[in-house]
């Protein structure tokens, strides 16, 4: 493990008893980690951190009780009074747009109650190189999510007979094939296929697949 040259002041936020316990553990192995704050609530967090200067703060997203909030209400109020402290949250949380209004409130990392423990640490570490941090359980939600906002703007963009077109000759149909397929001319199936291109701003048959596979559109076909 990474030797820190300074001490690092932790503060540690959760309305379990035993994720602190857990995390104190953790801690305890790593040489210039100090835990300088334990609080369940947000009223016991703020009120230290009114008098404990700290690098790291972690908190727990949902943390009820406490006269100061919890999610994104705290993570906005720490980041706002104390812009020194690095904020990870640690959550079992799983909707995608409460996680990036995280983010966008001032956390500097996610970790996922569901990932292993040790996790933290590279969260605290990273954090304090400067960059952001996320989960793997974290990363996959948001990109599951990206997934289907992406494939949610298609259906819009495009007709359903479009996006039918796009998506069978993405799977390697032909234009031929897909008229015959759908019981339509080629110059029609054509016609769509290029109304659909253009709307999705794709100059290539390239660029078809390759955005139909990054969208989520279609899958990739296993060996």
């Amino acid at each position: 493990m990474h030797a820190f040259t300074k001490l690092i002041r932790l503060a540690v936020a959760d309305d379990h008893p035993l994720v602190i316990l857990a995390i104190e553990k953790l801690i305890a192995n790593i040489p210039n980690i100090e835990i300088v704050c334990r609080a369940q609530d947000s009223t016991e967090l703020v009120e230290v951190l009114a008098t404990q200067e700290c690098d790291v703060v972690v908190m727990d997203f949902f943390m009820p009780g406490g006269k100061y909030g919890d999610g994104i209400d705290l993570i906005r109020y720490v980041a706002s009074r104390h812009p020194k402290a690095a904020i990870v949250v640690l959550s079992m949380m799983t909707d995608a747009e409460l996680i990036a209004q995280a983010l966008e409130s001032g956390a500097k990392a996610m970790v996922s109650k569901q990932d292993r423990l040790e996790l933290i640490y590279v969260a605290i570490v990273t954090v304090l190189a400067q960059e952001d941090y996320l989960g793997p359980s974290v990363r996959a939600l948001l990109a599951d999510a990206n997934v289907a906002n992406r494939v949610d703007l298609i259906r819009k963009k495009l007709t359903r007979r479009e996006l039918d077109v796009i998506a069978r000759y993405a799977r390697g149909g032909n234009v031929t094939e897909i008229a015959k397929e759908l019981g339509r001319s080629v110059k029609t199936i054509s016609a769509q296929k290029c109304a659909a291109m253009r709307k999705l701003d794709l100059s290539t048959d390239a660029e078809l697949y390759r955005f139909a596979f990054d969208s989520g559109l279609v899958q990739a076909r296993r060996a």
